[in-house]
């Protein structure tokens, strides 16, 4: 698969898929993903559509290598475009090449200017008119079949995973699929116009799963058993999968009527002793502030799952922009000290989402776990996640003598009671409160316990998950969440082509262990802090903590486009 060299080697092939609403799309990449997953790779799948509720043109962006894909390529090598109606419209994230090979439906009129290669990079196929040889054909899976061939993918391992995914449909829907999948797998020409993929000759067992499915996974894991939210794309496949599966260990899930019921919710039951987790955007996330600052004041734990858009306001529901920073580190009034976390991979999102649940239940606070929907609404085929070491468990009331709820200890927690005890009776509400519990308005307990909320985070050791650092060199690339996929492959492209990089992605955002972040930039001679946002909340937010050398350059881009490792590189190869 060593298909380029130097700075945009990649070791990977990348293809894209396009069609209007009812084309099938989406399910032509699932059973594309899945068969990947079988024949033994890596893979990571993203997805675009409009700001429609239904319906609406959309594009699968696909990119398989033999090891694990954490972004998307520079451009694409094949794209399969089932019909060009509005096309136009995601034109911006589907980036070709002159070498680059075009697919095409030779019914479904000509190619647009912008994807019209000369002709020998354009391969025309009758997918309209073999998918109307059979009843109930589709030309999604004579597609299917012609991409499937041009990849090197087994005729009857796509055809196995089309049985298994397509099954629900009935049998003649089944029937005439696997028939078109067929035709359009002998549709390929004789002469080889791509290098296919070659199959592991020891494949191992893989995980083909979303970053929302890997969020609520780590959710579990970590023992969340109650969940209530209120749907926001691009969150809502989130809350769809942790529905079934709670109550398959004994939680549940409650749809709530709007983000401030759902956030109170989960506070409530979280008193009451069960883990609690609640799941939204940006939108609902800023209506939820208030309610996390009662979690905070009365030290109950909470986890929020935020899956970032493109803002402001209602922005741009279906694409991605991690955007969201200034507002879960600065959105709760007053002193507020809590949790800010990011995940920096559909896998990491297991873990971190994870190690989110289990510093809240130790720290007793909120954690508010950032992913966006570039992870979100992606699926990846991964390697088994990891797990934290941490066991995350609560400090609970077992000394009835004297119970203070919020007594001054070593570590800043204090112990916590389950109501129900009679011994350990306590006033729980939002008003600043003395050791006991009961409210108060002095200086003194005002300042005792602002300190103690505080120190119970700051000396924390949180050891060396709070970031994944890689490789070594002058060069030093500082990113967090969904960047870092794109950031750690221009640091690799970088250290191939002779110029030597170290990638510090960070993980715990807040609080930011200063010390170690300090450490892991050391010997460093040009920085550069890597995010997809307008206004660099990340840069802004590590110069206010004051750990960025004076010279540390910025690359901070809105969405909905991806962030690519070529522009990364360039970046980079501008300043030296």
């Amino acid at each position: 698969m060593d298909r380029k060299t130097d700075l945009t080697e990649t070791r990977s092939l990348s293809v894209a898929i396009i069609g209007s609403g009812g084309s099938g799309v989406v399910t032509t990449g699932k059973i594309l993903l899945e068969s990947i997953a079988r024949f033994g790779l890596y893979a990571l799948m993203t997805r675009s559509s409009g700001p429609q509720i239904r319906g609406g043109e959309s594009a699968i962006m696909l990119r398989v290598a033999d090891r694990p894909v954490a972004s998307l390529d520079d451009h694409f090598d094949l794209l399969l475009a089932l019909d060009w109606l509005n096309v136009d419209r995601f034109a911006d994230e589907l980036p070709i090449s002159t070498e680059s090979i075009i697919l095409l439906d030779s019914d479904q009129g000509e190619v647009p200017p912008r994807f019209n290669l000369s002709p020998e990079r354009q391969l025309a196929a009758p997918l309209s008119q073999l998918a109307a040889e059979s009843e109930n054909g589709r030309a999604n899976m004579v597609g299917l079949g012609l991409l499937a061939q041009l990849m090197g993918l087994p005729l009857e391992t796509v055809k196995e995973t089309a049985r298994d995914i397509l099954k629900r449909k009935g049998d003649a829907v089944l029937a005439s699929s696997l028939l078109c999948i067929e035709q359009g797998y002998g549709q390929a020409p004789e002469k080889k116009i791509i290098t296919p993929l070659t199959q592991p000759s020891s494949p191992t067992t893989r995980w083909n799963i979303s970053g929302n499915e890997a969020s609520g996974l780590g959710a579990v894991q970590g023992g969340i058993r109650f969940v209530a939210a209120y749907p926001i794309t691009p969150a809502s496949e989130l809350l769809e999968w942790l529905a079934p599966n709670l109550e398959r260990l004994g939680g549940g899930l409650v749809q709530a009527e709007d983000e401030l019921a759902s956030v109170n919710m989960i506070i409530g039951a979280s008193f009451g002793g069960v883990p609690s987790l609640t799941a939204t955007s940006g939108p609902g996330l800023s209506l939820m502030m208030e309610g996390l600052g009662l979690a905070v004041a009365s030290e109950t734990p909470v986890v929020v799952s935020n899956v970032m858009r493109g803002g402001p306001s209602t922005g741009i529901p279906t694409k991605s922009e991690q955007s969201d920073l200034n507002l879960a580190l600065y959105g709760l009034h007053g002193d507020a000290p809590h949790l800010v976390l990011s995940a920096l991979s559909i896998r990491d999102s297991v873990f971190t989402t994870e190690w989110a649940v289990k510093l809240a239940e130790t720290l007793q606070t909120v954690a508010i776990v950032l992913t966006d929907q570039s992870q979100g609404q992606a699926r990846a085929v991964i390697d088994p996640p990891t797990s934290p070491m941490l066991e995350g468990k609560r400090k609970l009331a077992v000394e009835h003598a004297d119970y203070r709820r919020y007594a001054l200890t070593e570590d800043a927690v204090s112990p916590m009671a389950i109501p129900g005890d009679a011994d350990c009776m306590y006033t729980a509400d939002g008003l600043e409160h003395n050791q006991l519990g009961t409210p108060s308005a002095t200086a003194t307990d005002h300042q005792l316990q602002l300190d103690k909320r505080r120190n119970k985070l700051s000396g924390f050791d949180y050891g060396d998950d709070w970031a994944d650092i890689s490789g070594e060199g002058d060069i030093c690339l500082i990113t967090w969440g969904s960047a870092s996929g794109a950031t750690r492959e221009a640091a690799e492209r970088l250290t191939r082509a002779g110029y030597p990089t170290r990638t510090v992605a960070v993980r715990l955002l807040s609080p930011l262990p200063i010390a170690r972040f300090s450490a892991a930039i050391e010997g460093t001679t040009h920085q550069l802090v890597v995010e997809q946002n307008h206004g660099a909340q990340f840069y802004d937010y590590l110069n206010a903590r004051k750990v960025l050398p004076p010279t540390t350059g910025s690359l901070a881009r809105p969405g909905p486009l991806p962030l690519r490792p070529r522009e990364i590189v360039n970046r980079i190869m501008k300043g030296l």
